[in-house]
């Protein structure tokens, strides 16, 4: 037995290189070669898609294609004429212009779609190859060749008149746009025709260039249909526009039904936006009274609201959209979400943080406020950050996080129509009367123009400090962003009217016990200019 294993394992050691080697034989017999076309002078002449005596397609193509160039120009007058050979024992069709053969065709030429015989197959290439020498020969008669030069110049001359007119028309219409621009711009307030213009002056460039291409292709076309050897390319680029223009057409016919859906959903979805907002304005404007929205937040709710609306259109429309089924589309979709995925964590954060400072009324167009520091007006409350302006006209923007991470002072929230409140400290000695004190410090709020007389003006006794008495002067202003000015003019009038007055304003600090009590004598209760209090009746 071990003797027969080893004379079988020789035997598979000789056998097997010889074994390999048919197989690759046999794949390469099985496997097709590529296909090669025969050109001359712009003209497909025929298409070779067999070996033949050794010879791949390409090999054959180049042979060819040497022989015909070949060719001098008795030659090209001769006629093309087919004949029945056999290859071996394969059947063929050879090609002759007089004695001198071109190439051969055999049936594994043949396309199998097409379904024709060797005999129509022949005939084919005879006619094109017969075209081609037509043409190749024709290219070298001078009056043919200026023949195809006149018309090719008489061409690039109407071109060139016809681009020179354009261009002086699309200057007439520009300088009659730009005037009109010109008009719209110089009015105070902003107008749409002004936007209108910027555009159409855009729309009008690319117009232009349009056209230039256009006449540019045609005088192509036109150019290479004149010469011989050209001609196939001219119905080339016919054909192709040919094919480009019903390609739109059919593409514009099919996605007609998409488009009417999506400009229904559009009309039937900005009908719904509107009646949205004209619904939100009446909220906010108080004709209408909803238990479920206040004033305050009308403007975000109407936005989150549209923005809910048109999203849902949107997912509505996206099918009918031509298109939307596409790799180019699809691209897009998923570069769109890998944005937001990336973008979103500190977006959403704003978001979610400015529907927290609009949904707690927290703040209001015109509140005067102090944010994280900053003392001015709210000018603007974004979904992103509030704007702040300052006393300074210092415009600064907050984001919504920070705000509601900190602390909010709204001066404004409680004041209702009285507008917003300032206060000032003062300390006087117990030896002045405090209805004196009282009436003094409303006196000089008086006599502060920026301050309200109503609600006039109150003063509260803070505290009885050990060696003074703190007075708090409460007042109303509508110019919450004046607020400094304001104050310095009040703190300028409370000096003037204690001075008047002759009362101090001292807070003293006794190192010893004073002689004599630091008391108001009653008599002096009610001195000027506080009034004494009416008599009462018994």
């Amino acid at each position: 037995m071990r003797r027969l294993a080893i004379a079988f394992a020789l035997l598979l050691t000789l056998f097997a290189p010889t074994a390999a080697a048919a197989a690759a034989t046999a794949a390469a017999a099985d496997a097709k070669p590529a296909e090669a076309t025969l050109s001359f002078a712009n003209r497909e002449i025929a298409v070779f898609r067999a070996s033949l005596l050794g010879y791949d397609p390409a090999t054959r193509a180049q042979r060819s294609r040497e022989r015909i160039v070949r060719l001098d120009g008795a030659d090209l007058a001769l006629p093309v004429r087919t004949f029945a050979v056999m290859v071996g024992d394969i059947p063929g069709l050879s090609l002759y212009v007089g004695d001198n053969r071109m190439f051969t065709l055999v049936a594994a030429d043949i396309d199998p779609e097409d379904r024709l015989t060797l005999e129509q197959l022949g005939e084919q290439a005879r006619t094109a190859l017969a075209a081609a020498l037509e043409a190749q020969l024709a290219q070298r008669r001078w009056p043919i060749v200026l023949n195809g030069m006149a018309h090719a110049a008489v061409a690039a001359a109407i071109l060139g008149a016809l681009v020179w007119l354009l261009h002086r028309v699309g200057m007439v219409i520009r300088g009659w746009l730009t005037r009109r621009h010109d008009a719209f711009a110089s009015t105070e307030s902003p107008h749409w025709g002004e936007y209108l213009i910027d555009f159409l002056l855009r729309l009008m460039l690319l117009v232009r260039w349009v056209i230039i291409v256009v006449l540019g292709y045609a005088w192509l076309t036109y150019a290479l249909e004149h010469f011989p050897l050209t001609q196939p390319l001219g119905h080339e680029l016919i054909r192709f526009v040919g094919s480009l223009a019903h390609w739109f057409v059919a593409g514009l016919v099919d996605a007609l039904p998409g488009i009417a859906t999506i400009a229904v959903i559009m009309f039937v979805t900005r009908a719904i936006v509107e009646a949205v907002g004209r619904f939100f304005a009446g909220v906010q404007s108080g004709k209408r009274q909803v238990s479920f929205v206040h004033r305050e937040t009308v403007s975000a709710t109407r936005r989150i609201v549209v923005f809910l609306v048109w999203g849902f259109a949107v997912a509505v429309a996206y099918p009918f959209i031509p298109g939307s089924g596409s790799e180019a589309f699809r691209g897009l979709s998923v570069l769109l979400g890998l944005m937001v995925s990336l973008g979103s964590t500190g977006l959403v954060n704003q978001l979610m943080s400015g529907l927290v400072v609009v949904y707690s009324r927290a703040l209001r167009k015109g509140d005067f406020v102090i944010l994280d520091g900053v003392e001015g007006v709210v000018s603007e409350i974004g979904s992103l950050a509030t704007k702040v302006v300052t006393m300074r006209n210092e415009e600064i923007t907050i984001p919504n996080s920070t705000l509601i991470a900190n602390p909010i002072r709204n001066y404004s929230k409680l004041a209702g129509t009285q507008g917003t409140m300032l206060a000032t400290k003062v300390t006087i000695g117990y030896d002045a009367p405090w209805r004196q004190v009282h009436a003094m410090l409303e006196l000089a709020a008086g006599r502060t123009p920026a301050l309200r007389q109503e609600p006039r003006p109150f003063v509260y006794q803070r505290a009885l400090s050990d060696f003074y008495v703190e007075y708090e002067l409460f007042a109303y202003t509508d110019r919450p962003l004046e607020r400094a000015a304001t104050l310095s003019a009040l703190h300028a009038a409370i000096q003037d009217v204690f001075n008047e007055h002759g009362v101090q304003i001292l807070s003293p600090h006794f190192m010893d016990q004073p002689d004599r009590a630091v008391v108001v004598p009653p008599d002096q209760w009610h001195a000027a200019p506080a009034k004494p209090p009416a008599p009462s009746a018994r």
